[in-house]
């Protein structure tokens, strides 16, 4: 469809990324015998791609695994900013790591951005690299959050990293104070990892989408995964879990210590000049901007607005907040896109990177807490390392066996809590509603021979049941008007209105009912 057809007044009826939209995505194969290889990893996003660039780079045979399709996850609906500015953490990270690990984070993540600009430069690839200041902002008349980006800025200064205070920002947003930093960077997240994909193709590299891997692992000097069905084997000297949420788990319980939240973007054409920059605030609610080009214009992407999975009534409303926020600010000749992104985060908000365990070859990234761009890339250059028995200067900070009790401790029972209480409110909710009651094109839980079921009446008129009892704990998913979505509000799963799981850390669908 012409990009002209496809603007609308108002929000888009469904919900599309501008990324996905204008990328041309590759397709590869089903796995449908045994494989071989050196390295299996296990995810299609930023940190599996870049990790397997990395490793078939060093002569490895690389193997890329995709339950759905290359670039279909988190990497594909990302705001896709490449900043070391990760909202209000470096005070929090000096109070319970020290100075000398917080510091340790940002050059991480400086070096990691630092990389990837250096990458999309060296492979010449056409994918928006452009350099911005970002910007860390409190709210006019918001007192309490501007005394704590002012510790912010103290902690700045402690580390050594190179933000300016300012009293205004160049767009009209009314602040009490701002922290910028300059240097960072914006791109097209999927145009650049193309660019990576091609790369490791060329060095022998293999892709299978269609293809989840379960959770049973066989250890005998070598590595054997399995399909999830355990219809085939792949043996590996090496295996890593960039899949969003760890596909093999062994005792590690990261459903206890991850909690995933979604996000919301809009792809506005602003009425008003955006001068540029990349902005977030520090208080809540969560609006951040950055602009993108498309098609010979000027959009900016309009996010934030972030809850638990799960845990939100109303879906569509989100995108109303953030649609009323840039009328205010910028005002909106269109909406060309609109989508949702998922993200983990960990106890401490620091991703857990690295061995899995200190006997065997299985490593894990996850927990980015929104910042996937640096902290992906970051993993995917440690994960390398240590296959290939570097040191890193990172790998400490970053061990997902750490424990720090605060404020872990407090988190993981305020977490594990807020689980419990999940649990038990899906199986004990009242409802009301009937099939019947059910326009097209409308999703709720309702009342059918006497069970409450999750229900989803198409556009055609045809109505679809599903079991709504989550298949990795049991909790009971509520629907997600605004993306058509079962979500589960206990450890994040998602699944289609027909039940087919979308993410994890669910393997199976909900089972399907007959209407």
């Amino acid at each position: 469809m012409h990009s002209d057809q496809k603007i609308t007044q108002g929000l888009p009826q469904l919900p599309e990324s501008l990324w996905r939209d204008t990328a041309e995505l590759p397709s590869f194969p089903q796995l449908k015998e045994d494989h071989e290889t050196d390295v299996a990893i296990v995810g299609g996003g930023l940190t599996g791609i870049t990790t397997a660039y990395l490793l078939s780079k060093a002569g490895y045979k690389v193997t890329l695994l995709e339950a759905g399709e290359i670039l279909g996850g988190t990497t594909g609906f990302t705001t896709a900013k490449i900043t070391a500015q990760h909202g209000m953490i470096y005070n929090d990270l000096i109070k319970h790591f020290g100075e000398e690990q917080a510091r340790l984070y940002y050059q991480s993540n400086s070096e990691a951005l630092e990389w990837m600009v250096l990458t999309a430069e060296e492979l010449k690839l056409s994918c928006g690299m452009t350099r911005e200041a970002a910007y860390l902002y409190a709210d006019a008349g918001d007192e309490k959050t501007q005394q704590q980006l002012r510790d912010e800025f103290e902690a700045y200064e402690k580390l050594g990293i190179p933000g300016e205070w300012l009293d205004h920002v160049p767009i009209p947003l009314m602040v009490d104070g701002a922290i910028k930093l300059p240097g960072q960077a914006r791109f097209h997240p999927l145009q650049y990892l193309l660019g990576l994909l091609k790369v490791f193709l060329e060095n022998g590299g293999t892709v299978f989408e269609h293809t989840m891997i379960g959770g049973n692992v066989e250890k005998d000097g070598t590595l054997t995964l399995f399909t999830e069905q355990s219809e085939h084997r792949i043996t590996c000297r090496h295996a890593v879990s960039a899949s969003h949420f760890p596909f093999y788990d062994k005792g590690s319980l990261y459903f206890s210590r991850l909690h995933a939240e979604r996000s919301y973007v809009l792809a506005v054409q602003p009425e008003t000049e955006f001068e540029g920059g990349m902005y977030l605030s520090a208080g809540d609610p969560t609006r951040s901007l950055r602009a993108v080009e498309w098609e010979g214009r000027r959009l900016v992407l309009v996010g934030g607005d972030n809850h638990k999975t799960g845990q939100s009534i109303c879906t569509i409303g989100h995108y109303e907040k953030l649609e009323e926020f840039a009328g205010q600010l910028l005002g909106i000749k269109a909406i060309p896109y609109r989508w949702s992104a998922q993200d983990l985060i960990t106890l401490d908000r620091v991703p857990y990177i690295g061995k899995m365990t200190d006997e065997d070859e299985m490593y894990v990234a996850t927990g980015f807490a929104k910042w996937g761009m640096t902290s992906g890339t970051l993993a995917a250059r440690l994960i390398a390392d240590l296959i290939q028995h570097k040191d890193n200067p990172y790998s400490n900070l970053y061990d997902q066996s750490r424990f720090k009790a605060n404020p872990a401790i407090k988190n993981f029972i305020v977490q594990n809590a807020n689980v419990a209480k999940e649990l038990i409110a899906g199986k004990i909710e009242i409802v009301q509603t009937k099939t019947r009651d059910l326009k097209p094109d409308q999703g709720a839980v309702v009342q059918h021979e006497g069970k409450r079921v999750g229900a989803y009446r198409d556009q055609e008129g045809q109505l679809h049941l599903v079991d709504r009892t989550c298949t990795h704990m049991g909790c009971e998913c509520e629907w997600n008007d605004a993306e058509r979505t079962w979500d589960c509000p206990c450890h994040g799963s998602r699944y289609s209105y027909d039940g087919n799981v979308i993410e994890g850390p669910a393997k199976l669908p909900l089972k399907k009912l007959e209407a």
